[in-house]
Formats: C-alpha cells, structure tokens, sequence
C-alpha cells in the first residue's frame, strides 16, 4: 500500500480509483489546502510520504522538485484533460503501481506512455 495526494485539478474519483487499488489516498480538497502555493503542498506531500499526483506540468520540473526528496510525484501531461479522458489514462497507471518504483521518483504520463525519472530509472 502507498500513500497518495490528490491534487485540486483532478477529480475525486483519482483518489476513489487509488482507494479501490488498496491505497491510501486523500484529496487536497478533503483537507482544506485548495488554492495553495505549489511548494506548500510539495512540503505538505513530504511531511506526510504521501506521493502527489497532479495535472500541474510545474512539478515535472527536477530542479525545482527533485524527485530524489520526494516520497514521489505523479503529473498526468494530457492533451485533453476532460474527466473520460483524466480517468482513462490513470486506470492504466493504477497497474503500473505494483510493478514500478514511486518512492523518490517523477513519473510523466501522457496518452501513449509513462516516463519514469529517478534513481536508476528513466523509462518504463
């Protein structure tokens, strides 16, 4: 089991989706951090090991959020980020789970693929 956040800009069902999954997942909006500055919720995500995932494209950046300091961050990059779309996409993430790292890595997913920075990592 893992621990997730789910950003403002996704819907609850992401974090329904990880539930089911047998994760532990809360929303910012469940605990009131909505409209926050980026880097408050990156140290919420820390003090917390939980892993974010989110639409922002600022947290793909390395330099400002290095994968190696953070219990691990999702960011869905989609062309169209429609609720059919967002959830599409993500339910061929939530298998990836299992089988590849999180924990101090940046995963990027677009529609075709999901790239995976981080210690020893960069494809999958």
């Amino acid at each position: 089991m893992m621990r997730f956040k789910v950003d403002e800009n996704l819907p609850l069902e992401i974090a329904l989706s990880l539930r089911e999954a047998g994760h532990d997942a809360l929303t910012v909006m469940e605990q009131d951090l909505g409209g926050g500055p980026d880097p408050m919720l990156a140290d919420t995500c820390r003090r917390e090991h939980r892993a974010l995932v989110t639409l922002d494209l600022d947290f793909g950046d390395i330099h400002s959020y290095p994968p190696q300091q953070y219990p691990g961050i999702i960011v869905l990059r989609l062309t169209k980020q429609d609720k059919p779309r967002i959830m599409q996409v993500f339910d061929q993430v939530v298998p990836l789970l299992k089988t590849q790292p999180v924990l101090k890595h940046l995963w990027i997913v677009d529609e075709q693929r999901v790239r995976i920075r981080g210690e020893g990592k960069e494809e999958a």
